[in-house]
């Protein structure tokens, strides 16, 4: 299950229903790829397909206490009658329980494709071989502040700080740091390529339909985004891209000091049902309590790098929250690496929902 054309952070739609959070009924199983995070977080599944946009990897695994990497962009194919989405931002991978079956499965689905616009450089060996591999002493910088300057909750705070001392203790070195990025207008950036393209999508389902999208068609917050995405100023859209470049470049010479970005995945931990839907009471209520839940993500899909999120830590109330370990463009291989040494560390694949 997944939200309407994985437009939110939870996964519940009016044509489907709510998906429950394995650990707490009541709570979202993050989103877009909420279906696939509360399978195998019920044990169902030991993996499951996972797409990822502005997040939509890494929440639902932050959010069920899964192991979820957002490979680098071009690594694996996206079809071709697609090639991209979102101008380059969505990827698509898994979401797992131990490192080793992500590992595995980006093996079986990595590969360059005929006709792409995007290459991911060939890794130097297959990424299985990097499960158990010594990462050697990496230059961690821990990013707490949210790019937007929205508040982040002390438990989502408490587990990036509880990572990073766990970093320390296995050789790595740590340091606070600020990204040198315009927050806000990479958002702005992001939003308007989004919703050019998902006018794009709908306007392309008008010729199978063989009539246009209309406002009953789709739920509320889909057809003002489309509406916003029609509106849009070409010079916006074309500035939007260019702006996603020099984001991408500004955080490549961040990282010719710093190995891996450290971070929270979310702002909050998992919150109730109904909070993100996409039949909101109130949309601008709804966009507000979006980029107060997810604010860290999305930029790793403006730039392309690999990402991803590390169950390392529980709520007292036993919620899942999860850690984004963040890499160089391209190089899937040293965070698949740290995520094995940090699993070996502190295990959490039979820590299990009671279900």
């Amino acid at each position: 299950n997944s939200p309407e054309l994985g437009l939110t952070t939870t996964t519940e739609s009016v044509l489907f229903g709510q998906t429950h959070n394995p650990w707490n009924l009541e709570h979202t199983s993050g989103g877009s790829s909420g279906g696939s995070s509360a399978a195998v977080a019920a044990r169902i599944l030991p993996a499951a397909h996972a797409s990822d946009g502005g997040g939509s990897i890494r929440i639902p695994a932050s959010c069920c206490g899964l192991f979820g990497l957002k490979p680098t962009r071009g690594r694996v194919p996206m079809g071709p009658g697609q090639f991209e989405g979102w101008n380059g931002c969505s990827q698509h991978h898994v979401v797992t329980i131990s490192v080793r079956d992500s590992a595995a499965l980006l093996d079986a689905t990595t590969g360059a494709e005929l006709g792409s616009p995007f290459f991911s450089p060939t890794p130097a060996r297959p990424f299985l071989k990097e499960v158990g591999a010594d990462p050697g002493k990496l230059r961690i910088a821990l990013v707490l502040d949210t790019p937007i300057g929205t508040p982040l909750d002390p438990e989502c705070k408490e587990a990036a700080l509880a990572a990073a001392k766990l970093c320390e203790s296995l050789g790595h070195q740590v340091e606070e740091a600020k990204l040198p990025i315009d927050g806000p207008a990479m958002r702005q950036a992001f939003l308007t390529v989004l919703t050019v393209s998902l006018a794009r999508t709908l306007e392309d389902a008008a010729a199978t339909l063989g009539r246009p999208v209309t406002e009953k068609d789709v739920e509320p917050v889909t057809w003002a985004m489309m509406q916003q995405g029609r509106n849009a100023n070409p010079i916006a859209y074309s500035r939007g891209i260019a702006t996603m470049h020099q984001v991408g470049l500004a955080i490549a010479k961040f990282q010719q000091t710093y190995d891996v970005i450290l971070s929270p995945t979310l702002a909050k931990p998992p919150v109730k049902l109904g909070v993100l839907s996409l039949s909101p009471e109130s949309i601008p209520v709804f966009s507000k309590e979006v980029a107060e839940f997810g604010p860290y993500t999305a930029l790793y899909n403006v730039t392309g790098q690999p990402s991803m999120s590390v169950p390392l830590h529980w709520t007292p109330q036993g919620l899942p929250v999860g850690t984004m370990f963040s890499g160089r463009f391209g190089d899937d291989a040293t965070l698949l690496r740290l995520a094995a040494q940090l699993e070996q560390a502190r295990p959490w694949v039979g820590r299990k929902p009671a279900l």
